[in-house]
């Protein structure tokens, strides 16, 4: 894993420092992150399978790409970064909505995530980094929604919040 930084923030998401992705997460301290959801002409969510290899939720469903700013990076530069080094993607992102979240996670590590939401189409197959993902599907929202329900385990927490934002969103 890298040493990069992660932005530690408010709840207003104003920046208050900076620290080490790893220390973060240990410490369980609230820093700025973001999600993508990306789904095709026929309303179905690219879901990516996280990399086995990952220092936590490794296998497990996850939106299409999620991950945090550098210092001084727009978020949703940061969204578009990581979508393409992930996912091989680039498209229009626009924003959706935001919402913090605290949980504990495998390997002792807690997620405390100020976390921007972004959503765009895209219509092909994605060319996955292996380092990130080990697979991918498309699914439409309710047969997800059922999944999720009666799978819990095979989804990381974070998407699991923000899905049900999102499909609560798209209800409206």
């Amino acid at each position: 894993m890298s040493k990069e930084n992660v932005i530690l923030v408010d709840e207003k998401d104003n920046q208050v420092g900076l620290m080490p992705k790893l220390d973060a997460h240990q410490k369980g301290l609230l820093h700025r992150a973001f999600s993508v959801f990306i789904f095709n002409s026929d309303y179905k969510l690219l879901l990516q399978k996280r990399a086995s290899s990952k220092y936590h939720s490794g296998g497990l469903w996850t939106n299409t790409c999620c991950s945090h700013p550098r210092d001084g990076e727009d978020t949703i530069e940061a969204a578009n970064r990581r979508l393409y080094e992930e996912m091989g993607i680039k498209t229009s992102l626009r924003k959706v909505f935001d919402f913090i979240y605290r949980a504990e996670l495998d390997n002792n590590l807690i997620e405390n995530e100020f976390d921007h939401v972004f959503y765009g189409v895209y219509n092909h197959d994605p060319i996955l980094n292996t380092d990130e993902a080990d697979d991918f599907k498309w699914i439409d929202m309710e047969t997800l929604k059922n999944d999720i329900d009666n799978n819990p385990d095979q989804y990381t927490v974070w998407f699991k919040i923000a899905f049900d934002y999102f499909y609560n969103y798209l209800k409206k």
